[in-house]
């Protein structure tokens, strides 16, 4: 997978923006104004993605390439590369799996603005 496709797929979810708010070299996926994925535009190794506590950690003692947060709350984020053992339908999943938790916790009436 490169950038151009993992773009793409994030913005093809319903809602979703893209900004650059810690420099021009990462790139953050929000629904609601919440960030869902944040990754390095040029290099692509990873991304940080939202997820769900107990999952985080089977995820972690599971696949090397699935590690604690970088900069984010350990609990409740996971690094996952994008160059080692996670093949790509996962990464994919877990994409979901990310702005899945984030829009839920959005407020009823942006979601409802978001769906319609």
């Amino acid at each position: 997978m490169d950038i151009v496709f993992f773009r793409d797929y994030c913005l093809a979810k319903s809602g979703v923006t893209e900004d650059t708010p810690f420099g021009p070299e990462t790139l953050c996926f929000k629904v609601g104004g919440k960030i869902f994925a944040i990754t390095d535009i040029a290099l692509f190794e990873s991304v940080n993605l939202k997820c769900d506590p107990e999952r985080a950690v089977e995820l972690r003692e599971h696949y090397s390439g699935i590690i604690p947060g970088y900069h984010m709350n350990k609990k409740h984020w996971n690094t996952v590369s994008s160059k080692g053992d996670v093949p790509d339908r996962l990464i994919l999943e877990l994409v979901d799996h990310s702005y899945n938790l984030i829009f839920k916790g959005l407020p009823k009436k942006l979601q409802n603005e978001i769906s319609s």
